[in-house]
């Protein structure tokens, strides 16, 4: 496996004080790579990068993907980038779509021109199980999709089709990977545009009844970050040849999960069992159902042969499997 993990390159992580970017971020520090961290601290967080900003492989950027100069300097004599930069949540898109327009379809641009004009060798970059739409196609297969539901599905699709042209016009190659709610350390429980997972714990730790939006039954495929970092790591140093060999529609696009559904209703139940090991008083609280939320997607699941037969993906961790991890890294973090 020694072959297939980023180590000895230089690399820039955009969005690096975020979740998925700060441990993008560790993982590449753990195998002497020169780090770069693009950084606007919109919506990530200081503490995330704190353990390793004094580390000499490490150079914070704080800049917006909005801003190309800022762009041009983070890309500079990168050997790889690992676009996490952008406005998340379909709430927030809904709320406020110019915004979320500009930084994940503008930034997105902006940074994948940068990288074309640094002659940067590969740019793999977070896409979305948002593509999916109104697919009512089960699991998930890359190349079928649907209308998107919300303004963030739209900017999250756009980014896949510039990256295609991208690569068809200027060669860089691209590599997307739709993420499918994604949960771990250093995820944000707090705000108004927090994931569920994160939220849910953080009530529960705080004795609250967690809202369920609508009966309980939409179902995601949830994927625990260590299956995330995997995949970019394999996405960066697979043949760009043998990507082109799927001779389909999206195939530079992959999907990331574990391929295993769970419902919102059992998901409360999970977590109230994982927690109710530190406190048992948390088994006796209540979920609470509420209102079904605009642009929501019912159903998710994900196909992944793709991504084991191209990428080599191998993902460790299933839902229960990564709860257990999570609700220990919240417990000692946040309690």
């Amino acid at each position: 496996m020694e072959d297939r993990i980023v180590k000895d390159k230089k690399v820039l992580v955009t969005g690096g004080a975020g979740f998925i970017g700060s441990n993008l971020c560790e993982e590449f520090l753990k195998n002497n790579n020169q780090v770069v961290c693009l950084d606007n601290f919109s919506t990530g967080k200081r503490k995330n990068i704190k353990s390793f900003i004094k580390n000499p492989s490490f150079e914070l950027i704080e800049g917006d993907i909005r801003n190309y100069e800022d762009c041009l300097k983070a890309v500079k004599d990168v050997d790889f980038v690992f676009h996490q930069a952008a406005l998340g949540s379909v709430p927030r898109s809904i709320k406020d779509p110019m915004t979320s327009t500009d930084v994940n379809i503008g930034g997105f641009v902006k940074m994948l021109f940068a990288s074309k004009e640094a002659d940067v060798k590969r740019f793999v970059y977070a896409a979305s199980s948002s593509t999916y739409g109104d697919s009512f196609n089960m699991p998930k297969v890359e190349h079928i999709i649907g209308n998107p539901l919300s303004p963030y599905a739209i900017t999250k699709y756009t980014n896949e089709v510039y990256a295609k042209n991208f690569y068809d016009i200027y060669g860089i190659e691209t590599i997307g990977l739709r993420y499918f709610n994604v949960f771990g350390r250093y995820q944000d429980p707090s705000g108004a545009y927090a994931a569920v997972i994160p939220k849910f714990v953080m009530q529960l730790m705080n004795y609250e009844s967690p809202t369920i939006n609508g009966d309980g039954k939409y179902s995601r495929d949830f994927t625990y970050i260590v299956n995330v970092i995997q995949a970019n790591q394999l996405a960066a140093l697979v043949s760009y040849d043998k990507i082109l060999s799927v001779n389909k529609k999206c195939e530079s696009v992959f999907n990331v999960a574990y391929g295993q559904q769970t419902n919102l209703n059992e998901l409360a139940q999970i977590l109230k069992d994982k927690l109710s090991k530190y406190d048992s008083q948390i088994s006796n609280i209540e979920i609470i159902h509420g209102l079904k939320r605009k642009g929501d997607i019912p159903h998710s699941l994900a196909n992944i042969e793709k991504g084991k037969s191209i990428l080599g993906y191998n993902p460790e961790f299933d839902i229960r499997k990564g709860l257990e991890k999570a609700c220990e890294w919240y417990w000692e973090n946040l309690k």
